[in-house]
């Protein structure tokens, strides 16, 4: 018979410094195999090359984004079975970090420079959405997915024709947050008020216009 485990405060706080300072600074180990596999890396123009590695540096930001907000949601989720399809999904999460990271790494770039500043600051969304209750936790997971899904569909028509690498990951990853939305919802997933998705869109609208550049 297992039995949860309960954490004192300060243990909960080093958890978090801990989770924060490893997704932030320390190479991300992915569960999964790299979609990207075996496909050749095709020679792109020098513009070409900058183009996608400001794109995939966009979605590497995101799931450190996405990391925080799970975790921070997680921190204070009322019902053991969402806190675990949090933690699952964060998880899941950690692969797309691990490929988009490995991916920058090819094309000769690197994350952007304003990781930590984007990690706390999610971190800080997902503890308030969680503080709403469950309902709300995970209506707030199913707008962030939705989000995230379609600039990653926006993200596929517009890397360079011949980026087959980078598109095998964006194709998986976009896959992936869809199922968590589905997940979500199908949990009990409240409908957000209208303002706070359009704060959402506003908020992502500038990570990734100041994640593409740095």
């Amino acid at each position: 018979m297992t039995h949860s485990r309960h954490y004192r405060f300060i243990d909960r706080l080093l958890i978090e410094a801990n989770h924060a300072l490893a997704t932030v600074f320390a190479p991300a180990q992915a569960a999964r195999a790299n979609p990207a596999g075996d496909i050749a890396d095709a020679a792109l123009e020098p513009s070409e090359r900058q183009h996608a590695a400001g794109l995939m540096r966009i979605n590497h930001t995101g799931e450190i984004c996405a990391q925080a907000l799970y975790m921070g949601q997680a921190a204070v989720a009322r019902d053991d079975a969402t806190r675990a399809q949090l933690l699952h999904a964060a998880q899941e999460e950690t692969d797309h970090l691990a490929w988009c990271a490995q991916r920058l790494d090819e094309l000769d770039s690197r994350p952007s420079l304003f990781n930590p500043l984007w990690y706390a600051g999610s971190h800080a969304i997902g503890v308030l959405a969680g503080l709403r209750g469950d309902g709300w936790n995970l209506g707030f997971v199913v707008e962030t997915e939705r989000q995230v899904e379609a600039h990653l569909e926006q993200h596929l028509h517009t890397l360079p024709a011949d980026d087959a690498r980078s598109r095998a990951i964006l194709g998986v990853m976009k896959a992936d947050e869809a199922r968590h939305a589905d997940n979500a919802l199908n949990a009990g997933a409240r409908s957000l008020p209208t303002p706070i998705p359009q704060a959402m869109a506003a908020a992502s609208k500038l990570m990734k216009l100041i994640a593409y550049r740095i």
